[in-house]
């Protein structure tokens, strides 16, 4: 008997698991874990100072009342949708169609919305739903969230990226790469977009950009991917969303509770209200067909998470803005935090080379420095100065140090905030000065 252990050739897996992107979250957690007292503005994670466990399980009895209320009192089937394998589209459907309408001012049809586990499933089965052919391609600001990246490459499908400038997406970029594609035999099924303080710039586009989006994709046929998991934490009176100007289903909305619900609930959800034609049976959707594909990945998303998320959507009117009131105060003080904390420590001649963006919301900020920027520097910065941020690189799918990094402060206190602004301007002016 051979009692040699197999061993797999990377080479012999699929490929995105040799590619940069595969590797950022692990390694930036792994740095996160081996520097414990260094202070992070790598994470981008929602603030924990109002996290309640009691919460929980108020929201859950609170659906359970409604759901009980919308059953006829009939507990058994109650406990049956909240305890039992679930409906694979979800059960809180008609919930989040009601906080679209609310907060989003979208009209969706309940049967469009497919509840996902986090938007990073949204999204993966949409791409694996639009990827047909080799041919197929996705269009992107680049740069641009880390796990559009992993998605598009699991999928195999190649992501061609569009140029952001300081006010978002370059629109005429944008159709110069289609146009390019096109010539090449290749087909950009959609362009995928954070049009609402994107990670990593924290750029919101304007009215007239959104507009002007949704005229380009019906010209050149393409589907606009519009993924906003921090739109509800900015001006009330900012520009819409993409998706409450679309009249022709060409928004595919993608949509997360991981910022404005509770993040370890680990509920998202699509709403993906094309019309498909050629299927069997009667009429169906994009989210029809999606679904049909979760069912063979997830299943279905955990009842149980989707209810504490419904109980907390039920107690304030399904808007997810009111909920959040607290919240999106504590990232707005962050933020005019860290902007004025960065002028004081880098501002006039103090750091030649040093700048940075003035988002307007959002949990993100770009710094650029007078040095190539890059993981072995991350780990020099939290070993000498015990202070991490994000390589801009894992934000292009590739190991190429640049000179800008990403800092996120969302989820620090004030204290953290300044003392971490010390140490990264001990970092960054120690470097530029050797």
């Amino acid at each position: 008997m051979n009692s040699q252990a197999v061993e797999l050739a990377l080479g012999t897996l699929h490929e995105s698991l040799g590619s940069p992107v595969s590797e950022s979250m692990n390694f930036l957690n792994e740095v996160a874990q081996r520097y414990p007292d260094a202070i992070s503005f790598a994470a981008g994670r929602p603030y924990e100072g109002f996290f309640d466990l009691d919460d929980i399980h108020r929201h859950l009895e609170t659906y359970r009342r409604y759901l009980t209320e919308r059953l006829g009192g009939d507990e058994a089937a109650v406990s049956r949708t909240v305890m039992q394998y679930g409906r694979t589209k979800g059960i809180i459907h008609e919930l989040i169609a009601r906080h679209l309408e609310v907060d989003e001012g979208i009209t969706a049809d309940p049967e469009s919305i497919v509840v996902t586990v986090g938007c990073q499933e949204a999204l993966y089965l949409t791409l694996r739903a639009l990827r047909r052919r080799d041919t197929d391609v996705l269009l992107s600001v680049v740069p641009a969230y880390v796990g559009m990246h992993g998605a598009a490459q699991l999928v195999d499908m190649p992501v061609l990226p569009v140029e952001e400038t300081p006010e978002g997406i370059d629109l005429d970029h944008l159709v110069a790469v289609v146009e390019r594609a096109k010539a090449d035999g290749l087909t950009p099924r959609a362009c995928y977009v954070v049009p609402d303080f994107a990670n990593p710039s924290g750029v919101r586009l304007s009215l007239e950009a959104r507009r002007r989006l949704l005229e380009l994709a019906a010209e050149h046929d393409f589907l606009i991917l519009e993924d906003n998991p921090y739109g509800l934490l900015g001006d009330p009176d900012g520009p819409p969303t993409i998706k409450s100007l679309d009249d022709a289903a060409r928004v595919v909305y993608l949509g997360s509770f991981a910022k404005t619900g509770i993040p370890g609930a680990r509920v998202g959800y699509v709403l993906a209200d094309q019309r498909v034609a050629g299927g069997h049976g009667g009429p169906e959707t994009l989210a029809d067909q999606l679904a049909k594909i979760k069912s063979m990945v997830t299943v279905n998303t955990s009842p149980i998470a989707q209810a504490v998320i419904a109980g907390k959507l039920l107690e304030n009117g399904c808007s997810l803005r009111a909920a959040n009131t607290r919240e999106i105060e504590t990232y707005r003080s962050n933020l005019r935090q860290v902007l004025d904390g960065l002028e004081r420590r880098f501002g006039g001649e103090k750091a030649p080379g040093v700048s940075w963006n003035t988002p307007s919301g959002g949990f993100f900020v770009l710094l650029t420095v007078p040095f190539a920027a890059d993981d072995a520097l991350l780990e020099s910065s939290a070993q000498l100065h015990r202070v991490l941020w994000t390589p801009l690189h894992h934000f292009y799918a590739d190991p190429e140090p640049r000179r800008v990094i990403r800092l996120s402060f969302s989820h620090l206190r004030p204290q953290e905030i300044e003392e971490g602004l010390d140490r990264l301007a001990a970092f960054v002016l120690g470097r530029s000065d050797g």
